[in-house]
C-alpha cells in the first residue's frame, strides 16, 4: 500500500473531544475527500496530545506543524491552503513567545521539547483503537523478549535493579513488590491495574489509557509472567467512558492477536484480563478498598499489616500497580536497568528506597498558562515545570503556591520553587509525589480556603469505617469553616495541628493518614494568613466573602460608570442606593457580602477590603 503523503494527527483525548475534536476529524475527512486527497492525506484520531490549554489540537506529520484551537469553520481553508497548495496556515499555528522559526514546529514549543517521554512515548503518534499501529511503534516486543529470552526471576531482578517505584502515590519499589508476590504462597495469583484515578484535576492515568492502552496491557503481561499469574483485572472508574471504551477495544484486539489468552507467543504462558468498573468512590483508589470492590463488597480499606501481595484479592497473592507504572515496564525491559537509573535522582544500587528514578507524568492545572499533561525526569525543579513548560502565571499575577500529590498532598510556597521534584524532597517539604496532580495557585488564592476545599473533598470521600478519619476530618473542616467565616479563635491553630496529628496517626488507611497534609502545609508556610483571618477578621486574598467589606468609589462610579446602576439592580438584598450620574452607596447593614456588585462592575468602582 502506498504511504500517505500527510498524516493529520487529531487529538481525541477527553479534553479535545469535549471541544468537538471528533466533529473536526469528520469535517477533515469530508473536506479531504471533497478535494480528492483521500489517497494522499490520512486523518488519525490519537489520544491526548498533552497541551490541553490549546485544544482542539492537530499535528501535521511528517512536517511537525502544530495547529491549535482548530474549529470546524477553519477546515475548508486549512485543507485548501496547506494540504492542497502546500502553504501552512500561520493564523492557526501555535506560536510560542520565544519562537525563532517563521513557521514553528512542535519541536520548537517549550511545552513539548522540555519533556522526556517514557510512559507517554506514543503520545499523539498512534490511533489507540488500532493494535497494528501500537505494534508498529514496538508494542509487545518487550513481552516477546521476556517470554523467549528471560526467566521470571530475571525479570524481577531487572525491575528491582531499575529502581522503578510505584507511580500511584505510595512510591513502593516495584521490583520488591513483584518479588514478594512471586514468593507468596497461594494460587492463583492476581495482577491488578489501578485505573481508579480520583484526585481533583488529575487525568494522568486516563490519558495514558486513552492514548496507548496496549502499553498498559503489555506491562501487566510482563508482570504476570514475572510473578506467575494467569489472571488480571483493570479497575477503572465509570466516569472514564472514553478510556474504558478504548481499553475494552485493546483487550479484545490483544485476544484476537493471541497476546492475551492461552499459549502466548507459543511459549505455553497464559494470561487474560477482565475490565472491572468502579462507581467513582475516591477511597476505592486505595488498594484494599479497590479489591473489596472487585469482589462485590463495599469499598472499604482494611488494616495494612495484612499485605495484599500475600493476602489480596479473594485472600490470595495479588500484585497491584497503577497505570503509569505498568506502562513504564516495557521500556525498562527493552532498554535496561542502567538506562532507567541514569534518569532521576538518588542511588538505588544499595537501597531500593534510596532514589527517584525515571520520569513522572503530571497533570499541570490551576493558575498556569499551559495547562495539560507533562512527563518530566525526576529531579526537575518546580520552577522548570511551572515556568519553562507551564509558561508561568497568567495575567501577570504572582505565583503563590503549588499543591503536589492530589487532595492529600501539600502546598509549597514560592520559596521552594527551586525544589527538585522527587519522592524524598517533596516528602521532606511536607508534600508528596502522589499520583501526579499538580495544582498551581496565584496571589488571588486564599490558602485557608484552599485547605478547606481539599479537606472538604477528602472528608466527603471518607468511607466512614474508622473513627479518626470520619470524625477527625469533620472537626477539622468545621474549624476551617469557622475561620473563613470570621469566627475563628486563637486556639484554633493549635487545635488544627493536634487534630491533624491524631488523624494521621490513627486512621486505618492512607486517605485518612494523609488528609491533613493540606492543612499542615498551609499552616507551615502560610501561618500569617490564618492569623489574619482570626485576629483581624480579614482575608488577604478577598476570597472569604464573609470577611469582606464592599464599598463603591464615588469618583470612579460617576466619572467612569456614570452611575450606571448595574450593581444596584443586581444586588439581591437591595443594599445599594443611587441614581443615574450619582455615586452609589452600599449599606453595610443590609449587605450580605455576596460579592455580586464586585463581580458585575465593569469600571472597578466597587472596592473590597
Amino acid at each position: 500500500m502506498k504511504p500517505y503523503r500527510i498524516n493529520l494527527m487529531v487529538c481525541a483525548g477527553t479534553g479535545c473531544v469535549a471541544n468537538h475534536s471528533f466533529e473536526i476529524k469528520k469535517a477533515l475527512e469530508d473536506e479531504v475527500k471533497k478535494r480528492g486527497l483521500e489517497n494522499e492525506v490520512q486523518v488519525v484520531a490519537t489520544g491526548c496530545n498533552g497541551f490541553c490549554a490549546e485544544g482542539p489540537l492537530m499535528v501535521v506529520q511528517p512536517e511537525g506543524i502544530f495547529y491549535h484551537q482548530v474549529t470546524i469553520k477553519d477546515i475548508p481553508h486549512l485543507v485548501e491552503e496547506h494540504f492542497l497548495k502546500g502553504r501552512p496556515v500561520q493564523k492557526l499555528m501555535y506560536v510560542p513567545p520565544d519562537a525563532k522559526a517563521p513557521i514553528p514546529k512542535m519541536s520548537d514549543i517549550s511545552f513539548f521539547n522540555r519533556q522526556m517521554l517514557i510512559a507517554l512515548r506514543n503520545r499523539g503518534l498512534i490511533d489507540p483503537e488500532k493494535i497494528d499501529e501500537a505494534i508498529g511503534r514496538g508494542a509487545y516486543s518487550a513481552l516477546a523478549k521476556v517470554l523467549t529470552a528471560m526467566t521470571p526471576p530475571e525479570v524481577v531482578s531487572l525491575i528491582k535493579a531499575s529502581g522503578l517505584r510505584g507511580r500511584g502515590g505510595g512510591g513502593f519499589p516495584t521490583g520488591i513488590k513483584w518479588e514478594t508476590c512471586r514468593k507468596a504462597h497461594g494460587e492463583p495469583k492476581y495482577i491488578i491495574c489501578n485505573a481508579d484515578e480520583g484526585d481533583p484535576g488529575a487525568f494522568m492515568d486516563r490519558s495514558i489509557i486513552e492514548g496507548d492502552p496496549h502499553s498498559v496491557l503489555e506491562g501487566m503481561l510482563i508482570g504476570a509472567y514475572a510473578i506467575g499469574s494467569h489472571h488480571g483485572y483493570i479497575y477503572i472508574r465509570q466516569e472514564y467512558p472514553l478510556a474504558r471504551e478504548r481499553l475494552t477495544i485493546a483487550v479484545q484486539q490483544a485476544r484476537e492477536y493471541g497476546l492475551l489468552g492461552d499459549n502466548i507467543f507459543g511459549t505455553g504462558f497464559q494470561f487474560d484480563i477482565k475490565v472491572a468498573r468502579g462507581a467513582g468512590a475516591f477511597v476505592c483508589g486505595e488498594s484494599t478498598a479497590l479489591m473489596a470492590s472487585i469482589e462485590g463488597r463495599v469499598g472499604e480499606p482494611r488494616a495494612k499489616y495484612i499485605h495484599t501481595v500475600e493476602h489480596g484479592l479473594w485472600n490470595l497473592p495479588t500484585c497491584l500497580n497503577n497505570v503509569e507504572t505498568w506502562a513504564t515496564v516495557p521500556e525498562i525491559i527493552l532498554k535496561g536497568a542502567e538506562w532507567f537509573t541514569s534518569i532521576g535522582t538518588g542511588d538505588v544500587s544499595k537501597n531500593p528506597w534510596g532514589g527517584s528514578k525515571g520520569t513522572k507524568v503530571f497533570s499541570l492545572t490551576g493558575k498556569v498558562k499551559n495547562t495539560g499533561l507533562v512527563e518530566v525526569p525526576m529531579g526537575i525543579t518546580l520552577r522548570e515545570i511551572i515556568y519553562d513548560i507551564g509558561g508561568g502565571i497568567p495575567k501577570g499575577k504572582q505565583f503563590k503556591s503549588v499543591q503536589t500529590g492530589g487532595p492529600s498532598g501539600g502546598f509549597l510556597p514560592a520559596s521552594l520553587l527551586d525544589l527538585q521534584v522527587d519522592y524524598e524532597q517533596l516528602t521532606e517539604a511536607g508534600s508528596m509525589m502522589g499520583s501526579g496532580g499538580m495544582v498551581v495557585m496565584d496571589e488571588d488564592n486564599c490558602m485557608v480556603d484552599m485547605a478547606k476545599y481539599f479537606l472538604a473533598f477528602t472528608q466527603d470521600e471518607s468511607c466512614g469505617k474508622c473513627t479518626p478519619c470520619r470524625e477527625g476530618t469533620m472537626r477539622m473542616l468545621e474549624t476551617l469553616e469557622r475561620i473563613t467565616q470570621g469566627k475563628g479563635r486563637e486556639e484554633d491553630i493549635q487545635l488544627l495541628e493536634d487534630l491533624s496529628q491524631f488523624v494521621m496517626d490513627a486512621s486505618l488507611c492512607a486517605l485518612g493518614g494523609s488528609a491533613p497534609n493540606p492543612v499542615l502545609t498551609s499552616l507551615r508556610y502560610f501561618r500569617e494568613e490564618y492569623i489574619t483571618h482570626i485576629r483581624d477578621k480579614k482575608c488577604p486574598a478577598h476570597v472569604c466573602r464573609e470577611l469582606n467589606v464592599y464599598t463603591i468609589d464615588p469618583g470612579l462610579c460617576v466619572t467612569k460608570g456614570h452611575g450606571c446602576g448595574v450593581c444596584r439592580r443586581q444586588c439581591p438584598e437591595n443594599a445599594i442606593t443611587g441614581e443615574k450620574n450619582v455615586a452609589h452607596v452600599v449599606s453595610q447593614e443590609l449587605c450580605k457580602k455576596c460579592g455580586v456588585c464586585y463581580d458585575v462592575c465593569k469600571f472597578d468602582a466597587v472596592k473590597v477590603a
